[in-house]
């Protein structure tokens, strides 16, 4: 029952990331990194897996050593999730891993040697049209610009971001995105507003070495935030000093936030207080625990009394009033019968939403719309 988003995004240039869409309109797509080592292969794609089951687009692998593009081949095999090669400087592992099946490649044209070396890096990328994202990172500008600015600004990470840009120009390749992270806030929104005004390709939006889960949560929701809301971004990544599957579940949460995209259940719960008819914070973390694996988008309200339960019910697909005892339970705004006895709510409620889930699903119900639509 949410409404659609009014944000008017920035048409950019359509490019693909394996079968994944991005820009000119394409679902904003979410990523996440391994932190695993990746030559230990089975941890790598075991991870892999979980960041894909939380609904991660792309996933990016750090490829340091050729050993490490050995085992991105082996890898690569063994998951269906696009994959983008993370390489620094050495352009011999981005010809590997091009050999081997990347999916693209995250590597500055400016930072891998001679123009030789470019050259046959992009030809690679042409002959297998493979995808590259220049990603500028304020912690490690180049040292000329670095004494130009004084300090690290949007200014100076866009210039350093052109940098890449026209190399890219010069050959004649035009499959690219972007990014221009920065740690501040400020300095990153400024960077990628800046940017936007300059080149067609799409950017890849992030706040980059944010923090722990709670921290990097809140200055990713903002930084990503002001930049979504302007119409800026086409793909993103929360990076947190955490577990990276907490990374795609927090880009969805945003992203669901501003309308722009959604997938799961969007809890409308309140912060509980002493009219509360039943413990409202238990039931709403035990409910998100167990239908993590809803992926349709679906709003559901849990109000643990009736000064604002019944007015949240009536605009969610699933809602809850608090009353004494028994429960209030509405569907689609409209009251129901059945009341949900407060001993019970978690098995009851969430027997509810499945049931209700199931029946939109054969039924087509035009109450849930489609991930993505």
């Amino acid at each position: 029952m949410t409404h659609p988003s009014p944000i008017v995004r920035k048409k950019t240039r359509r490019i693909y990331v394996g079968q994944v869409p991005i820009g000119d309109g394409a679902p904003i797509a979410v990523q996440s990194m391994t932190n695993t080592l990746t030559t230990d292969v089975a941890a790598t794609v075991a991870q892999i897996e979980r960041i894909v089951a939380a609904g991660a687009d792309i996933v990016r692998v750090s490829v340091p050593t050729m050993d490490a593009a050995e085992a991105f081949k082996l890898i690569k095999q063994q998951v269906s999730v696009p994959l983008v090669a993370d390489i620094h400087f050495d352009y011999r592992i981005a010809l590997k891993v091009a050999e081997y099946g990347v999916d693209c490649l995250r590597i500055n044209p400016g930072n891998i040697g001679h123009e030789d070396r470019i050259r046959a890096v992009v030809d690679a990328a042409k002959d297998r049209n493979i995808p590259i994202r220049i990603g500028v990172n304020a912690g490690s500008l180049e040292k000329d610009i670095q004494e130009k600015y004084g300090e690290p600004t949007g200014a100076a990470l866009v210039e350093s971001a052109m940098r890449h840009v026209d190399i890219l120009d010069r050959f004649d390749f035009q499959n690219f995105k972007v990014s221009v992270k920065a740690s501040d806030v400020f300095l990153a929104v400024d960077a990628y507003r800046l940017l936007s005004q300059q080149i067609e390709q799409p950017l890849h939006l992030g706040i980059t070495e944010a923090g722990g889960a709670r921290a990097g949560s809140v200055k990713s929701a903002i930084g990503l935030g002001m930049l979504l809301s302007e119409g800026i971004g086409d793909t993103l990544r929360v990076s947190l000093a955490a577990d990276p599957v907490e990374e795609v579940k927090v880009g969805f949460d945003i992203l669901k936030s501003l309308r722009i995209r959604s997938r799961g259940i969007n809890f409308i719960a309140c912060p509980s207080c002493s009219r509360q008819e039943f413990d409202v914070i238990a039931t709403v973390n035990a409910l998100e625990q167990r239908l993590e694996d809803v992926v349709l988008p679906l709003d559901v309200s849990v109000i643990g009394c009736v000064v604002n339960g019944p007015g949240e019910a009536m605009v969610a697909n699933i809602g809850l009033a608090g009353a004494k005892n028994k429960s209030g339970f509405y569907k689609d705004g409209q009251r129901q019968k059945l009341r949900i006895d407060n001993n019970n709510i978690v098995d009851d409620l969430e027997a509810q939403i499945r049931d209700y889930i199931a029946k939109a699903e054969r039924e087509g119900s035009i109450a849930i719309k489609q991930v993505d639509e």
